[in-house]
């Protein structure tokens, strides 16, 4: 699949403060991307050096192929929402979209920017100055400026992160539509937004890279699985004995209902099958009641916490 965006080895220093290390990463053309990690990871400084609007130490990025540099060409395809947008109070709406649109190109113009209002909601505020929207109104123009040049390119950080829940569910929905037309790289806290909409997800930590793959890979492959077994009549050494039964490569106390015992058995990968087989035959050898023997599902939230908990243990 083609890059849109192409980061090779982007680094860049604060003094003795390392921002982002040796970033490499592909984001393919048309996709959502998720850009996560916790707060100080890197993530807002990548998008600055990718609007083109902080220089990197080192490494280089391209968007389009084109070289991204400090007022470089490739801004011209690239819309950047900041985290904290801020606007001219006294503009409105309207003339604050039609002023960015300004700087692109020709086709950027009012019929671009009432196309624009009526996609973020405010063709009814259009007309309104920016100082009597509300901080929900203000991020959504944020997006909507963004858009104005018609930029295929859009870097977003934190979109939704001052929207209530209607507000979110309309950015989702927004993002959505233009998943094809548009690439969305964008950063967020938010771990179930995206979930329900972003291809691909791409975590950092402490500036340095952790894992970069399709959602469903993140989720489904980059952390081991887990069984949850239940079972009548175990005893304080039943989880040793499950814990060196074949393809298992831990397990831990769940909890304990009168004589029910649950355990959360993760396995290795690629050993599902076999681990539940086992378990089923450790429990009748044992002469113990198996009420439970299913394969947890895990989200996005979880399958972050364990990845990062795991490189830094490393």
């Amino acid at each position: 699949m083609t890059a849109a965006i192409s980061i090779n080895g982007l680094t860049k220093r604060f003094r003795d403060v390392a921002a982002l290390t040796d970033l490499n990463l592909e984001v393919p053309a048309g996709s959502v991307f998720g850009f996560l990690g916790p707060n100080g990871a890197g993530k807002t400084t990548a998008l600055k050096i990718l609007a083109g609007l902080t220089r990197s130490t080192s490494g280089n990025a391209y968007v389009n192929g084109v070289p991204v540099s400090v007022q470089g060409a490739h801004r011209a395809q690239v819309g950047y929402l900041a985290q904290e947008p801020r606007f001219y109070g006294w503009m409105s709406g309207r003339e604050t979209l039609n002023y960015v649109a300004s700087f692109f190109a020709a086709e950027a113009g009012p019929a671009r920017t009432d196309e624009v209002l009526e996609l973020v909601g405010l063709s009814d505020a259009a007309d309104r100055p920016t100082r009597t929207y509300s901080g929900g109104m203000r991020q959504r123009l944020g997006i909507g400026q963004a858009l104005a040049g018609n930029s295929s390119v859009l870097l977003l950080d934190e979109p939704a992160a001052a929207l209530d829940p209607i507000g979110r569910r309309d950015v989702l929905e927004l993002m959505q539509r233009l998943r094809g037309e548009k690439t969305i790289f964008y950063s967020t806290h938010i771990l179930d937004d995206v979930q329900r909409v972003s291809d691909h997800v791409a975590i950092l930590d402490r500036g340095r890279l952790v894992v970069s793959a399709p959602t469903a890979q993140v989720m489904d492959v980059s952390v081991a699985a887990t069984v949850r077994v239940a079972l009548r009549g175990a005893e304080e050494s039943t989880a040793t004995a499950l814990a060196v039964l074949p393809g298992v490569a831990s397990v831990s106390a769940a909890g304990r209902s009168q004589d029910e015992w649950h355990y959360d058995v993760i396995v290795q990968e690629g050993q599902m099958g076999d681990v539940q087989r086992a378990v089923t035959r450790y429990a009748a050898d044992a002469g113990l009641t198996l009420l439970a023997n299913r394969q947890q599902s895990i989200n996005l939230e979880e399958a972050f916490l364990r990845i990062v908990d795991k490189e830094r243990a490393a």
